[in-house]
């Protein structure tokens, strides 16, 4: 029988792109709910099945106001979602305000910091759910190949949150973004990682923000007269509110 595979059929692989293109497969993604960003993402938005890491300095940067929409449309679907140890406790009013059904959330805060990423590595693994995000400050390479093995051939979108610092590390992630503060309240994005060539621009994105926030903000650019970056998450509220 002859074996032979030829390179369209290797290059049709959603694993496998030209390295100074993006990947071209049929990648199972879902939408960011932004059209410049998505215009760089291979697939067109978020990743299925394969691991994203997000790196900030700080909590409340916009983390989640950036997937908001992609969690919607994980429980449009159907799906569960899970958030395994977030650094505050989510506010079920903000995140019912965003249109996210609280019944279809999970939150797991481990007891041991040595638990969180086998949960999320169990958790991936099942399938069974829409969307599974991570807190983590300490993780290695290891860790983070575990990750995406676990979420390889699944539909699920997986998210793992790191510090700023873990960009200078090796990661088996399919995705890599750099989230900071942009210039009037945007949310500030460096891909430094994707399934193509670099990418060398920075992404000012107008997330949305609560009411609360752009009282603040604005309160603040008032009495500065620049625009301020964002502060680290005070309460338990910001995470949620961000």
């Amino acid at each position: 029988m002859d074996s032979a595979v030829s390179l369209d059929d290797v290059l049709a692989r959603p694993d496998v792109w030209r390295g100074n293109h993006l990947a071209s497969a049929a990648l199972p993604a879902i939408p960011s709910g932004f059209a410049q960003l998505d215009a760089e993402l291979p697939g067109g938005g978020w990743p299925r099945g394969a691991l994203t890491e997000i790196l900030s300095d700080c909590a409340g940067v916009g983390e989640c106001s950036l997937l908001m929409p992609a969690l919607r449309q994980m429980q449009r679907e159907g799906k569960w979602s899970l958030l395994v140890a977030p650094p505050y406790l989510p506010y079920g009013p903000a995140w019912a305000a965003w249109g996210i059904d609280l019944a279809r959330l999970a939150v797991v805060s481990p007891p041991h910091r040595g638990d969180t990423l086998w949960a999320v590595e169990q958790a991936l693994a099942s399938g069974a759910l829409g969307s599974v995000w991570c807190w983590t400050t300490r993780s290695d390479t290891r860790q983070v190949r575990r990750l995406q093995v676990a979420a390889g051939g699944s539909a699920t979108l997986a998210f793992l949150f790191r510090p700023s610092r873990a960009r200078t590390e090796a990661s088996a992630a399919a995705l890599r973004l750099l989230l900071s503060a942009g210039p009037g309240g945007r949310l500030s994005i460096n891909l430094l990682k994707r399934r193509g060539p670099p990418c060398t621009r920075t992404f000012h994105l107008d997330v949305t923000r609560p009411t609360r926030w752009h009282a603040t903000h604005e309160a603040a650019t008032a009495l500065a007269g620049t625009p301020p970056a964002l502060p680290s998450a005070p309460s338990q509220r910001t995470l949620a509110l961000a």
